[in-house]
């Protein structure tokens, strides 16, 4: 009798094992770039935070093309965004995770001010980010795929965005975490 408790103890506790090393679906929280396909250079940065269960995306670095405007604002935006300046504006709000997929949110095109309903699918790996804003039916849009950025990335945002959006990460704790992840690497490369 003794003896099937202890088995049956074994085999609970492997299968809780088995079950603690399952990873769970990655998140879209983070920041994320989009890529010129003609030029493969960046377009902009955005970063997704989690409020509640409810996802949302702001510019959170602008590169501008020769001849923009610098601190340009949504001018043509209807709603609460209207004159806002681009860094920092939300410009995917409400979404809900559904595993790897997010849908009930809108996305801003800030450059008419029209606002589309979206979806969004994120890789298995977490790497990439496929980002529909349609009219009506999901039929009727278009897709951009942002890239995941790696952490160090961070510490080329701006100021005001890290105090707005990530209010416990400062330029301090991103060195620190940089540093930290610099030296893993170097220890890893000592091990080899």
């Amino acid at each position: 009798m003794q003896s099937a408790k202890l088995a049956m103890a074994a085999l609970l506790m492997l299968v809780a094992a088995a079950n603690s090393t399952v990873s769970a679906d990655p998140l879209v929280t983070g920041l994320w770039q989009k890529i010129d396909e003609q030029t493969g250079k960046s377009v902009g940065w955005f970063l997704f935070t989690e409020n509640e269960g409810t996802y949302q995306g702001m510019i959170a670095k602008v590169f501008l093309r020769p001849g923009d405007p610098p601190n340009q604002t949504c001018a043509a935006c209807k709603d609460d965004r209207k004159d806002q300046p681009l860094l920092g504006i939300p410009l995917i709000r409400n979404m809900r995770a559904n595993g790897l997929y997010y849908e009930g949110g809108n996305i801003l095109d800030p450059r008419d001010g029209n606002i589309y309903n979206a979806m969004m699918t994120l890789s298995p790996d977490g790497q990439t980010l496929t980002v529909r804003g349609y009219l009506g039916i999901a039929l009727f849009g278009r897709d951009e795929v942002w890239y995941r950025l790696p952490e160090t990335a961070y510490k080329d945002l701006d100021p005001i965005i890290i105090a707005r959006y990530l209010p416990g990460m400062t330029t301090a704790s991103i060195k620190r975490k940089q540093n930290q992840n610099q030296n893993t690497a170097k220890s890893s490369n000592i091990a080899r």
